[in-house]
């Protein structure tokens, strides 16, 4: 009989003694009357052994037998099922086996079996929440993990996340490299899917923000937007820059969630390709992100804009170089010299700035105040194998005749000092 047992007999003895009502007795017990006057009638038969209950000591009727207990358990031990939590493994023995065991009763099978070892929770610095917003497509959270997603399955890919702030739903895809046209085909699936949200918030890498270069004394001007801060521009899509990790705290818990359950549903999908990545992004991760842990906004309109036709993705999606034209009507584009054809050649054209699109198709698209150029490629002058003439070397001078009057001076006899008073004196 345990303390609780004890103190409940007390009460019960007062009421059976009728020094308190059975009403107080209930009261005190935090029982119904009934209860009170069902446990004093078994008293009187039993004992003071009514207070204890019959099935206590005894095997719940609904106590799952050992053989399922070891059918999980044998199941969990399987390579693919390596590191699964509690709640996950669960998850999936429910979809996967058909097998409906709670997490709880998973989280002790994996305890008692050596699979699973809770740990303690380091206690971390605390930032301030931040309120989410109030309507979907306010605000988007933008950012890239590097992760070894397939586990050496295949090639190394990255995940390019966008969290909605007020809702939480999510909108990813692999790719091969974090670049910055590798994230402009991200950003284009995202707007022709949901449209153009108010606000992006990113961090502040190099392919959202343009960074002073080393050793440069600082400028007031301000410094040339990125080419993603370019189209974003274009598009009308504002842009925040986060100053710390935890301000944009959602998105990188997201990836904190995804090294977690999506690196695991990968490896039972047995997923070792990009394509078949994204694939099960789409078929399987994303709609049980959209199940499992989206939220209703406070304001259920929807802040995403339409795309009009004066958004042409293609040519913001890209990247874009401005060069100046030539007096013979030609620009110079990495490496290569390209000839505008006549028939675009319009007044004020020379020294004027063209506006060239690398686009992500291979195409090369010229734009001088909003009209588009047709172009051609200069074919380089032919190179001859034939040496240079040489130079004809300058026609010598004349050679004259040197005078020879100081010949033999020096070895003629010289005067004695008597004949040189004479002849001065004479």
């Amino acid at each position: 009989m345990t303390q609780t047992d004890r103190d409940r007999l007390v009460t019960l003895r007062k009421a059976k003694e009728k020094r308190i009502t059975q009403r107080q007795a209930s009261e005190e017990l935090e029982v119904s009357e009934r209860q009170v006057r069902r446990v004093l009638a078994e008293m009187r038969t039993g004992g003071d052994g009514a207070v204890v209950h019959g099935l206590r000591g005894r095997p719940s009727n609904r106590r799952i037998g050992d053989e399922k207990r070891q059918g999980v358990i044998g199941i969990l031990k399987q390579d693919v099922y390596r590191g699964f939590g509690p709640t996950l493994a669960s998850e999936y023995l429910a979809e996967k086996h058909r097998i409906a065991v709670s997490k709880e009763t998973v989280r002790k099978w994996m305890q008692d079996a050596g699979l699973w070892r809770a740990r303690r929770q380091p206690v971390e610095q605390i930032h301030m929440w931040r309120r989410r917003r109030e309507r979907w497509g306010e605000l988007v959270q933008w950012d890239t993990s590097e992760h070894d997603w397939l586990e050496g399955r295949g090639e190394k890919l990255y995940l390019i996340k966008m969290i909605d702030d007020a809702t939480s739903r999510l909108f990813a895809r692999f790719v091969r490299h974090d670049s910055t046209l590798e994230n402009m085909a991200v950003l284009e699936q995202y707007l022709r899917r949901y449209g153009r949200p108010l606000e992006f918030y990113t961090d502040k890498a190099s392919i959202f923000l343009s960074t002073p270069k080393k050793n440069h004394a600082p400028r007031d001007e301000p410094l040339p937007p990125t080419q993603i801060g370019r189209a974003l521009k274009e598009l009308g899509i504002g842009w925040i820059a986060a100053h710390s990790p935890q301000a944009k705290g959602r998105v990188e818990r997201s990836f904190q969630t995804a090294q977690d359950r999506l690196v695991k549903g990968l490896r039972v999908a047995g997923v070792k390709t990009l394509q078949q990545a994204n694939a099960y992004l789409e078929s399987d991760y994303l709609p049980e992100w959209e199940a499992k842990f989206t939220v209703v906004a406070d304001c259920r309109d929807n802040a995403h804009r339409l795309l009009g036709k004066q958004h042409v993705l293609e040519a913001s999606l890209c990247r874009v170089d401005s060069h100046v034209i030539a007096s013979d009507y030609t620009i110079r584009h990495d490496g290569k010299l390209f000839q505008i054809a006549a028939e675009h050649i319009r007044p004020r054209m020379r020294g004027g700035t063209v506006r060239v699109e690398s686009r992500r198709n291979g195409e090369l698209a010229a734009r001088f105040e909003g009209r588009y150029l047709k172009l051609t490629v200069c074919s380089p002058a032919p190179k001859t194998n034939a040496k240079p003439a040489k130079r004809p070397l300058p026609a010598s001078k004349p050679k004259t005749v040197k005078s020879q009057w100081m010949a033999g001076f020096w070895k003629r006899p010289a005067p004695s000092l008597r004949q040189v008073i004479a002849n001065a004196t004479s």
